[in-house]
C-alpha cells in the first residue's frame, strides 16, 4: 500500500535523526481505533489515536477536516455513523496539509459523500497528484489522488448551516499547510478553537538553499507570526500527540463535571513556542537530534 511505503520512508528519516525509537510504534497508533466523542457543542472527534479527523455538525450538513491514512477512511466513516450522523451528508472536505497521513483517506470519503474538496493553493496540486508533486516525498505516489473543487485563500471562510470555519495559511511543513479556526461553545461559553496544521521540520528538510522550496525558512518564520496572533483556547491539531489527545479524552471521560480539558490556551502557546525555538535552532545550523 502506498501509505505503508510512505510511512516506511518517514520512519527511515526518523532513524537517521535518532528519533525512531520514539516513533517505532507510529503505524500502530496512526491506525489504532479511538471511540468517537464530542469535543464541544457541534464539534466531534472521529479520527484514530494519533491521526486526527474532526467532524463539524450543522443543520445543513457536515464538514470533515482530515481523514488520516487511506486505511483510516473506513474507521472515520464508522465513527461518524456511531455518533448518529450520515457520512453522505458531508458537504465539505477540508485538509490541514497534503501529506499521506492526513490526506490519504479523503478520496474515499469524497467517493462516499460527494463532498466538495477545499484546499489551499500551495497544497491543491499535491492533493490532485496523490503526492507525486510534493517537493519532498515526490515523485512517487503517496496516497489516492483527490480532485480539489475550490481553492481557499488566507482568511477564506467555509460556512454551512450557521457555522463558519476560517483558513489561515501557515506554510513550512508543506507549501500550503493550513491552520483552521472556528468559534465553539464549551460549557456554555464561546471559545475559539484552533486546528493547528504542523510545525514539524522533518530531518532532511533544508530550511534554506532547497531549489524545490527555496522560501521554506521564510514561510516557517511567517507562520509563527501568524500563529502567535491567532486566538487559541480550544487547542487541536493534525496529530493527537501535539495536544495530548488521549490524555485529555481520558480526563474528560473520568471527570465529566470538570472543566473541558481541551480548553488549553497555555498548552497551545507552549507548543508554538517550542516549535519556534526548534526552528531557530535548526536555522542556526544545529543538526536535529
Amino acid at each position: 500500500m502506498l501509505w505503508r511505503i510512505a510511512l516506511a520512508g518517514l520512519l527511515a528519516l526518523l532513524t537517521i535523526s535518532g528519533a525512531a525509537p520514539a516513533r517505532a510504534d507510529a503505524e500502530k497508533s496512526w491506525t489504532a481505533p479511538l471511540a468517537p466523542f464530542r469535543i464541544a457543542d457541534n464539534l466531534y472527534y472521529v479520527g484514530s489515536q494519533e491521526l486526527t479527523a474532526y467532524l463539524i455538525v450543522t443543520p445543513k450538513g457536515l464538514i470533515l477536516l482530515d481523514a488520516g491514512v487511506p486505511q483510516n477512511a473506513p474507521m472515520v466513516e464508522r465513527n461518524i455513523r456511531a455518533l448518529g450522523f450520515d457520512p453522505r451528508q458531508i458537504k465539505y472536505l477540508l485538509n490541514s496539509h497534503a501529506h499521506f497521513d492526513h490526506a490519504g483517506g479523503l478520496a474515499e470519503i469524497k467517493r462516499i459523500s460527494g463532498a466538495e474538496m477545499i484546499a489551499s493553493q500551495g497544497d491543491a496540486p499535491v492533493l490532485e497528484s496523490g503526492g507525486r508533486t510534493d517537493f519532498f516525498f515526490g515523485p512517487k505516489p503517496q496516497f489516492p489522488n483527490i480532485k480539489v473543487d475550490r481553492i481557499i485563500d488566507d482568511g477564506g471562510e467555509v460556512s454551512l448551516g450557521g457555522t463558519t470555519i476560517t483558513a489561515h495559511l501557515t506554510p513550512g511543513h508543506t507549501k500550503g499547510c493550513t491552520t483552521w479556526t472556528m468559534p465553539v461553545t464549551v460549557d456554555g461559553r464561546t471559545r475559539q478553537a484552533l486546528f493547528l496544521c504542523s510545525l514539524t521540520i522533518l530531518p532532511r528538510y533544508r530550511l534554506t538553499g532547497d531549489r524545490r522550496y527555496p522560501q521554506m525558512a521564510a514561510d516557517f518564520n511567517h507562520s509563527y507570526t501568524v500563529l502567535h496572533g491567532l486566538p487559541c483556547e480550544v487547542f487541536l491539531a493534525s496529530h493527537g500527540s501535539f495536544f495530548g489527545l488521549t490524555t485529555k479524552r481520558k480526563a474528560m471521560l473520568d471527570h465529566p463535571d470538570a472543566p473541558n480539558p481541551f480548553v488549553d490556551p497555555e498548552g497551545c502557546k507552549a507548543f508554538i513556542d517550542r516549535g519556534e525555538t526548534a526552528f531557530h535552532t535548526r536555522l542556526a545550523g544545529v543538526p536535529p537530534r
